[in-house]
């Protein structure tokens, strides 16, 4: 069988994982040296136990084999957390955080935009539909619920979840969405997800209003009567 050719634009493994050392190391300076101190650690005390015990050449092996392991989950988690502080504050934040989400997720960012740059992102999955917002509550719930009644126009018995995110008062951080939506109960099969999502995307989209007075000469569009 002839071999799938490779994507030329598409990273290594290799080099996938110096992309996100530099990243770690431009969030956090310590990130790395903790990713190499916990393997080197595990490692050393296998070595201990391997004298101890007088299983040095059996434990030196299962201690390469764990500290690479336990390297990897580390460098994970702080890789995870530095993407998290770096996302803090930026507009689309969310959206990059639900795009990563693992499983059946059709996720649809900046469906609805104000003139603040308020944003409410729609996910649909298991659950149902879960529209997510970003920027201070006091603005956004309005946002939610006017999109809410729009999805719900073609959900019809499709259950319809609103999450705010953020670090207000009854929001959700950045670093606990993509859990929080985990644990949202499984509503919908696979085949309705995907119908539900096409439904969806038939909507026009709300567009942002500009900031600012508008230029001299235009005109406000007037509504066409039926």
């Amino acid at each position: 069988m002839a071999k799938k050719p490779e994507d030329p634009e598409r990273p290594g493994r290799i080099k996938q994982l110096r992309m996100i050392a530099k990243i770690i190391k431009e969030a956090n300076p310590k990130g790395m040296p903790i990713v190499y101190a916990s393997a080197l650690g595990t490692l050393a005390l296998c070595i201990v136990i391997g004298l101890v015990t007088g299983w040095f050449w059996y434990l030196l092996f299962i201690g390469i084999m764990l500290a690479l392991t336990v390297g990897l989950v580390v460098f994970g988690q702080i890789a995870q957390k530095s993407q998290y502080s770096m996302l803090h504050g930026q507009v689309g934040a969310a959206a990059a955080i639900l795009q990563g989400m693992r499983g059946n997720w059709e996720v649809t960012p900046a469906v609805a935009v104000n003139r603040d740059q308020d944003i409410v992102h729609r996910v649909v999955g298991y659950p149902g539909i879960v529209l997510v917002s970003e920027g201070p509550g006091s603005r956004v719930q309005k946002m939610l619920v006017a999109e809410k009644k729009r999805v719900q126009r073609v959900a019809l018995d499709v259950p319809v979840y609103d999450i705010q995110s953020g670090d207000g008062e009854g929001q959700i951080p950045l670093a606990k969405l993509q859990r929080h939506l985990m644990k949202l109960p499984r509503n919908l099969k696979k085949p309705a997800v995907y119908e539900i999502n096409n439904r969806l995307k038939a909507l026009p989209q709300t567009l942002p209003m500009p900031k600012g007075p508008l230029p001299r000469g235009a005109k406000m569009p007037r509504p066409k009567m039926r």
